[in-house]
């Protein structure tokens, strides 16, 4: 057969028209190329994913299929490809090498309709990007730039430029309890909102796939969004459909076209087919939580830890540096009605060592830091006391790690190595008590991280711990948050036996009084029509560890809201509102968040809600 006449096909792996049971991961698709498929069996292999494609020319292809071997020297996740039911010898996801296309050989392939199949060997997060059948004989390109991106789009006869979506008057970037709130406040002034989402549900770290109770302050808006259904699920989606908010949900933004200061549009790419849109707007809001407009727009930012001599901060360091709060996996086990084996997992219990703790466990959708299984003399370090209590407080998120990487480049590593430390943990709580814990299994692990801290955006004011311990007068004060310094004090590099577990926690409780937020602290100080909410806006790293909480945000929300409807009505900017217009936007602000109180005066004292032991 003449190998030049044989076409070449590339077989997405989100395009496979049965998921089996594995999962679409499309979280790190900016960093190594494409959305994959994983098989998230949690020790137990999952059901076959497949597709069937279509061969015009029979003939000797060469197999590509493009996958990690997530551990090199142990290679846990594993698979097989089947071709019409009959499994190809190679196994793939065990050469060693970080995502890479895995040369399969040669395989025939008759004229017809074909049936592929992933066949997962192990349950232990095998993964596969594309399946690859060359006709010239050509290994695809490994780099993820530019080039192979437009070589993916051309195999998969996708249009070269994104499709337009049409303008809207508010772009809202970030499905989470921020921009569910500021997507839905502004829809309510009657405005063409679009929200733009990289997750199939709402949420954030609140959504179903993490399952944080939100946090801070508890506003109208808040309880209204963060209301669960039966199964979890917020009911922020069905709020938002009701508002007729345009959502566009699995679209990962990446890219953002300016003209002079200003965000005219943002590209986006859809998690399954891989089609591209370009969305327009006149004000755009960032929710995201990593500042994405931010980094691809070009607006000033700050990332890590300010020096103690920056801001006169007690909290801060004595030198800056990178360290930031890293991400957190949640988990959740039980006690099935019979014994179950859980394989020997050597490449586990690197991480984990000797740790036999699963405490922190994550109750329910919204009801997290729940009690765990516990064996033989394990120390109860790196737990911590909680306030003055005297019980131990099985936090959650003392399963963090990440803090010294770049949380836009390591996103899959550390949630890797967080599904080490879990496995490595549960592992040894099977072996130290065997009889205990015979019928103990995992009902749940998450596969998508709680995410922690990103860059966080400079604005015309940054605020500091100060500003909130000595309750700073500001005459753009828009809106209260509460909630006490929670800081996640990491080990230094390479140091601690549990680096998956934080070192130590400082949880100041301050006066328990709300603080306020100045408007200055919700826009771009170099983007004229950029503004954000949600624990990315205008504070040091100190401040952020109060104003993170998601109900604050959830108040950053319905505040730019507000300011973006006064934009749009004065035909002006969010600073030159700021200098002309504040009281009309401090009027607004305050009837929209039911404030009855003088925020430049006197602080309100809403209902405290600490961290539940």
């Amino acid at each position: 057969m003449n190998h030049s006449i044989l076409p070449n096909i590339l077989i997405e792996a989100e395009d496979f028209s049965q998921y089996g049971g594995w999962v679409l991961d499309s979280q790190f698709e900016t960093v190594m190329g494409s959305p994959y498929l994983l098989a998230h069996g949690l020790g137990r292999p999952v059901d076959d994913a497949y597709t069937q494609i279509h061969i015009d020319v029979s003939g000797e292809y060469e197999l590509y299929v493009r996958t990690k071997d997530w551990v090199p020297g142990h290679s846990p996740g594993r698979f097989q490809l089947l071709v019409n039911n009959v499994p190809f010898a190679q196994e793939f996801g065990a050469n060693g090498k970080d995502w890479n296309w895995e040369a399969g050989g040669k395989i025939y392939l008759p004229q017809g309709d074909v049936m592929l199949a992933l066949h997962d060997l192990t349950g232990f997060e095998g993964r596969c990007d594309a399946v690859y059948l060359s006709g010239d004989a050509v290994a695809p390109p490994n780099e993820v730039n530019s080039e192979s991106r437009a070589w993916r789009k051309s195999r998969r006869g996708l249009p070269i430029e994104p499709q337009e979506q049409g303008d809207y008057e508010i772009v809202v970037v970030g499905g989470g309890i921020s921009g569910c709130a500021s997507a839905l406040a502004a829809a309510r002034y009657g405005h063409k909102v679009a929200l733009i989402h990289d997750r199939p549900v709402l949420g954030g770290n609140a959504s179903t796939e993490i399952g944080l109770m939100p946090r801070g302050t508890q506003g109208a808006v808040l309880r209204e969004l963060s209301e669960r259904k039966e199964n979890g699920d917020l009911k922020a989606y069905d709020l938002l459909m009701a508002e007729g908010v345009t959502m566009f949900l699995e679209n990962r933004v990446v890219s953002a076209e300016k003209k002079e200061n200003k965000i005219i549009s943002v590209d986006t790419v859809s998690s399954r087919g891989g089609q591209e849109y370009r969305i327009s707007g006149s004000i755009f809001i960032d929710t995201s939580g990593v500042a994405i407009l931010g980094t691809l727009s070009g607006a000033k930012t700050m990332f890590g830890r300010e020096s103690k001599a920056e801001f006169n901060e007690s909290y801060a360091p004595e030198e800056a540096d990178h360290m930031h709060h890293g991400n957190t996996l949640f988990f959740r086990t039980r006690m099935a009605d019979e014994p179950s084996d859980f394989p020997e997992v050597p490449w586990a219990t690197e991480v984990s060592k000797d740790y036999a703790n699963l405490s922190g466990q994550l109750i329910k959708p919204g009801v997290e830091n729940g009690p765990g299984p516990r064996a033989g003399e394990n120390p109860d370090m790196p737990e911590f006391r909680f306030g003055r209590k005297n019980s131990v407080f099985p936090a959650t998120h003392f399963w963090e790690y990440g803090q010294w990487l770049d949380p836009y480049t390591s996103g899959e590593l550390v949630r890797d190595y967080l599904m080490r430390a879990l496995y490595g943990t549960f592992s040894n709580v099977k072996k130290m008590e065997k009889e205990v814990y015979a019928n103990l299994e995992f009902e749940w692990m998450a596969f998508v991280a709680a995410q922690g801290e990103y860059r966080r955006y400079c604005g015309d004011y940054i605020l500091t711990e100060n500003d909130i311990t000595e309750h700073s007068h500001f005459d753009d004060a828009l809106i209260g948050n509460d909630g006490s310094f929670c800081i996640h004090c990491a080990w230094e590099e390479g140091e601690g036996k549990y680096d998956f577990r934080l070192k130590d926690w400082i949880f100041d409780n301050r006066d328990k009084q709300s603080y306020i937020i100045p408007f200055r602290c919700l826009y771009s100080c170099n983007i004229d029509n950029l503004m954000m909410a949600g624990k990315h806006i205008s504070v040091s790293h100190v401040a952020s560890s109060a104003t993170k909480l998601m109900g604050n945000g959830a108040q950053h929300g319905v505040a730019v809201a507000a300011a973006a409807h006064l934009c749009l009505l004065l035909k002006t900017s969010p600073r030159d509102l700021y200098l002309e217009h504040l009281e009309e936007l401090k009027s607004l602000v305050k009837n929209e968040t039911n404030c009855d109180h003088d925020l430049e005066h006197n602080p309100p004292k809403p209902k405290f809600i600490p961290v539940p032991s």
